[in-house]
């Protein structure tokens, strides 16, 4: 371009670089040949106006804060070099990424999170600069919502078990991740906070049953939280509590008797099946006591709960007492069951109780006159020490089902030439003897429990019979309908359900 183009006082010098003027004014220009280009005094410096511009220097930070997954940035601030021309923009490079702009700093979008090499030019109507000296900047964003997610629930809980995968951290350590349940699928339930950065499970346990729900995930770092997942939704069954005990086994009680073992006893849950299922509760009697020469005492008869979808829930009548029945190597045995009567007479086994259900009967004493006590559902029955005391029955347990404790399904106390053995708690009857003179006594009606064994020679009487049994459903809706008049009561928001002889319940 040819000098005469820029403005001056007297056409433009040349010269130089040492024979720059000393006082110039304010818009004067040089031709300076050492250089090889035109520059203009600016009140201050002389500047190049007809050269490439000058190699900047850069500072490259990570955007971080807010910026979503897959669109991490880097901030580019420019700084002018001075040997070279005035810059008229400047372009901000990492990898294959390119940005560029009329002013500093640039924004540059690079994508996910990972490590880059920045570097900058500057440029004008002349040319570009050289580039810069890079440098390695790491790009982190908020992280990537967490993948796969799913929901499932069991037969036996209300709790909703939700998994997921995690996702990429965004490039910074995770400090949360937060489930939220949607109940329906769109109104959101209180969030909650998986155990550790690290989980890929989460046990929600504040749903209701019946309640369907929708989960979303997020995870959250210093620049802020993921996108939610995808959903997953499941529903919540309406769970049945039951419990089923079988009727008590009767007491020993021909020469010397040994306690009658309890019913059989189960607790636990079921998942309801669909609107109108029939489910149908079978209640066991308890055994007869032994009452003469070779009328043996008898078992407990069998509860059970049975419905369309459901196995079977059944439970073993108690085995009777052991008593004199005849000849054989059984005789005096006690008789095995839900749990196990004891033993009769002298060094006789008790009977053997059903694992899950009770357990085993009391041994009779190593000589003479003293039976074992019935096995209960959680104790076996206790074998006598020496002739002056009956085994005492083994004790039953606890269920709050109907919204208080009660024991259910103790043995029954083994019977003694003198004291009877204790009943075990949870109905099982008394152990009979002659000193004092007593017959065994009843397991108690709907608990299960074992009858007493006695001794009938001279005057003990009887063995006692067993307790009969039953079955109890809790729910948290009231049966459509029912037979066999269950009692009816409420507890905690339960709609509960005694049955004391067979029937059915519609729910």
């Amino acid at each position: 371009m040819p000098f005469q183009q820029y403005p001056s006082k007297a056409g433009v010098p040349s010269g130089t670089t040492a024979q720059r003027p000393s006082n110039p004014e304010t818009g004067d220009t040089f031709y300076d040949g050492t250089l090889g280009f035109l520059l203009i005094w600016d009140g201050s410096k002389w500047l190049p106006c007809s050269a490439p511009a000058a190699q900047p220097s850069i500072s490259a930070t990570d955007v971080g804060t807010s910026r979503a997954y897959g669109s991490g940035a880097i901030t580019v601030a420019f700084t002018e070099g001075t040997s070279g021309g005035k810059a008229a923009g400047f372009t901000a490079t990492a990898s294959s990424y390119t940005q560029t702009s009329t002013s500093s700093p640039i924004t540059l979008v690079v994508g996910n999170n990972a490590t880059y090499s920045v570097s900058g030019t500057a440029y004008n109507g002349f040319g570009t600069s050289p580039s810069s000296s890079s440098q390695n900047v790491d790009v982190t964003t908020v992280p990537q919502a967490p993948q796969s997610v799913s929901a499932s629930t069991s037969s036996t809980t209300s709790a909703i078990t939700v998994s997921w995968t995690l996702g990429n951290s965004g490039g910074k350590n995770l400090s949360a991740i937060t489930i939220t349940p949607y109940l329906n699928g769109t109104t959101a339930q209180t969030s909650v906070t998986a155990a550790t950065t690290s989980s890929t499970s989460y046990d929600w346990t504040a749903g209701t049953q019946g309640s369907s729900y929708t989960f979303k995930i997020k995870q959250t770092n210093a620049n802020g939280d993921s996108l939610e997942s995808t959903t997953a939704s499941v529903t919540i069954p309406i769970l049945v509590d039951y419990l089923v005990v079988a009727g008590g086994g009767g007491g020993g009680g021909i020469t010397v008797g040994g306690g009658g073992g309890a019913g059989g006893m189960k607790t636990g849950v079921f998942a309801k099946g669909s609107t109108g299922t029939v489910y149908t509760a079978t209640v066991g009697g308890g055994g007869t006591g032994s009452t003469q020469t070779n009328n043996r005492a008898t078992d407990g008869g069998t509860s059970s709960i049975s419905g369309s979808g459901l196995t079977t829930i059944s439970c073993t009548g108690g085995g009777g007492g052991g008593d004199y029945s005849g000849s054989g190597s059984n005789q005096y045995t006690g008789r095995n069951g839900g749990s196990g009567g004891g033993g009769g007479d002298s060094n006789r086994a008790g009977g053997t109780g059903i694992s899950g259900e009770g357990n085993n009967g009391g041994n009779s004493s190593t000589t003479q006159w003293c039976g074992g006590g019935g096995g209960g559902k959680g104790a076996v029955g206790q074998s006598p020490t020496g002739n002056a005391k009956g085994g005492n029955g083994g004790d039953g347990q606890a269920s709050s089902i109907t919204g208080s404790s009660v024991t259910y399904a103790g043995g029954g106390g083994g019977c003694s030439d003198n004291a009877g053995g204790d009943a075990g708690a949870g109905g099982g009857g008394l152990g009979g003897g002659n000193s004092p003179s007593r017959a065994g006594g009843a397991g108690t009606a709907n608990r299960g429990g074992g009858g007493g064994g006695s001794r009938d020679n001279p005057s003990g009487g009887p063995g006692g019979a067993g307790g009969s049994g039953i079955v109890i459903l809790s729910l948290n809706s009231a049966a459509a309908s029912t037979t066999g008049s269950p009692t009816y009561t409420t507890s905690g928001g339960r709609h509960i359900y005694q049955f004391t002889g067979n029937g059915t319940l519609t729910i």
